[in-house]
C-alpha cells in the first residue's frame, strides 16, 4: 500500500494534550486498577430531561431529516440573543451578531483561519485550552504567551506587554471564568481589555464556556457586559457545560459583525449546519426552565467543597475554586506538574492533568476535573493522603 505525505498544515499541528493522559488511564483500568479520572473535561451528569425530550420529537418531524439552513435556523439564533438579553442585559442582532457552531473547540480553531494570516501574531493565556495553538498553527501565524500568575489573581498584566507587541497583535484570546486555573475576571478587567483592543486594533476571542459556573453566589461576567466590546471582539458560548451537553456539540459565537459573517462565510464552505433536531433542542434549553442550571452550579459547588476541604484535612494549602468545575493545585516541594501527575496515578490510581501541558506557566501545578461523585472525590483525596506528602 502506498504512503502519502501529508501536507505541512497538518505537520505545524501541535500534539494533543489529553492522548497520553488517556493512554496511560486506558492502560491501568485494563490491568483492572480502579482509577478516579479527574484529567478530562468530559461532564459527568446527563443532559437534562426537557431537552432530549425536545430533541425526540424534533427528530420524528421529516422537516429535520433536510438539510438545515448553512447558518443555521432562526429560531437558535433568535434564542441565543434571548438567552444574552436575558443572562446578561446584551442586546444581539440574531441575524448579524450570532454564529451557530459545531460546539466551541470549532470555533475557537475557526477564528483564527478567519483572522490570521501567515506570520501574524495572537496573544495567548498561558496556562490555557491547547486548542488555541491549533487554529493559529493551522493559520500559520505566531504567538505570544501572556502569564496567568497567582499573584495578579490569574490575569494576564497588559502593562508587560510592550507596545510593539500591541501593535503586531491581531487576535487576543483569553477565558473566563479559566480552565485550567478557574479564576474569574472582572468587568473592570474586561474595560481594560476594551481599552487596549481598541487602541491597537487588536480581536478579542472570549471563551465563555464555563459562563454559567460562578461559586458563592458570584455571577461571572460576559465579555459583552463592558461597554465597547461588541465593537473589539467576540464571545463564544458553549452548551456542553451550562446543560450537561458536550457530545451534542453545539455553540454559537456572538458580538462584532464582521467576525460573525467571516464564520459564516467559512462555515458556508465547510457544513451545512447542525442537524434541525439539535438545533431545536439548543434552542429548548436556553429559553426553556433553567432550574436544571441552578442545580448543576450547586452540585459543583458541594463537590468542590468536599473535595478542596479534605484536600486541606491533610495539610495540602489549596485555594477554593470561584468557577469552573476544575481545581488548580499546587504541587509538592520536590516534584514537577507531570512528575506528580504520574505519581498520582501510578501510586493513588487518580488521573489529573499536569499544569505544564497547559503551557510554560502551568508548571508547579495540576489541574484536577469535579467531574465524579461526591463521594469519589473525597476517597481520590484520601487515596492522594495516604501518600504523606503534605505532612
Amino acid at each position: 500500500m502506498k504512503n502519502f505525505e501529508q501536507s505541512d498544515l497538518l505537520n505545524r499541528l501541535p500534539d494533543q494534550f489529553f492522548a497520553s493522559l488517556v493512554a496511560k488511564v486506558k492502560n491501568l483500568v485494563e490491568k483492572g486498577y480502579d482509577v478516579i479520572n479527574l484529567g478530562q473535561g468530559n461532564p459527568d451528569l446527563p443532559t437534562p430531561e426537557a431537552i432530549v425530550k425536545e430533541l425526540q420529537d424534533a427528530a420524528e418531524n421529516p422537516s429535520n431529516h433536510k438539510y438545515s439552513p448553512f447558518r443555521g435556523y432562526s429560531f437558535l439564533k433568535q434564542a441565543a440573543a434571548d438567552f444574552y438579553k436575558r443572562e446578561y442585559q446584551v442586546d444581539l442582532d440574531p441575524e448579524t451578531e450570532v454564529a451557530v457552531l459545531f460546539g466551541a473547540k470549532t470555533g475557537l480553531v475557526e477564528l483564527s483561519q478567519c483572522l490570521l494570516n501567515r506570520g501574524d501574531l495572537a496573544l495567548l493565556p498561558d496556562p490555557g485550552y491547547p486548542d488555541y495553538m491549533s487554529g493559529i498553527a493551522l493559520a500559520d501565524a505566531e504567538t505570544f504567551s501572556m502569564p496567568l500568575l497567582k499573584e495578579n489573581a490569574f490575569l494576564p498584566d497588559y502593562q508587560t506587554i510592550d507596545a510593539e507587541t500591541w501593535e503586531q497583535a491581531k487576535l487576543l484570546f483569553l477565558n473566563y471564568p479559566n480552565n485550567p486555573t478557574s479564576a474569574i475576571a472582572s468587568k473592570r478587567f474586561f474595560d481594560e481589555t476594551v481599552a487596549y483592543a481598541d487602541k491597537y486594533h487588536v480581536c478579542v476571542v472570549h471563551d465563555f464556556a464555563y459562563g454559567a459556573l460562578g461559586f458563592d453566589g458570584e455571577k461571572p461576567q460576559s465579555f459583552l457586559q463592558s461597554e465597547g466590546a461588541k465593537d473589539v471582539g467576540v464571545e463564544i458560548y458553549t452548551l456542553s457545560k451550562t446543560y450537561n451537553m458536550a457530545g451534542w456539540r453545539v455553540a454559537f459565537a456572538v458580538g462584532n459583525r464582521s467576525v460573525i459573517e467571516q464564520i459564516n462565510l467559512l462555515q458556508d464552505h465547510m457544513y451545512v449546519s447542525l442537524f434541525g433536531g439539535i438545533q431545536h433542542a439548543a434552542a429548548k434549553a436556553l429559553t426553556g426552565d433553567q432550574t436544571a442550571v441552578s442545580e448543576l452550579v450547586k452540585n459543583y459547588q458541594k463537590r468542590r467543597d468536599r473535595f478542596i476541604n479534605r484536600l486541606r484535612e491533610t495539610g495540602w494549602e489549596v485555594d477554593m475554586p470561584k468557577g469552573t468545575f476544575f481545581t488548580w493545585l499546587p504541587v509538592p516541594v520536590g516534584f514537577n506538574s507531570e512528575e506528580f501527575a504520574d505519581l498520582l496515578l501510578e501510586k493513588a490510581h487518580v488521573a489529573v492533568a499536569p499544569g505544564n501541558g497547559f503551557g510554560e506557566s502551568g508548571e508547579g501545578y495540576i489541574r484536577v476535573g469535579l467531574l465524579d461523585r461526591e463521594e469519589r472525590l473525597e476517597e481520590a483525596a484520601d487515596r492522594i493522603a495516604k501518600l504523606n506528602l503534605f505532612n
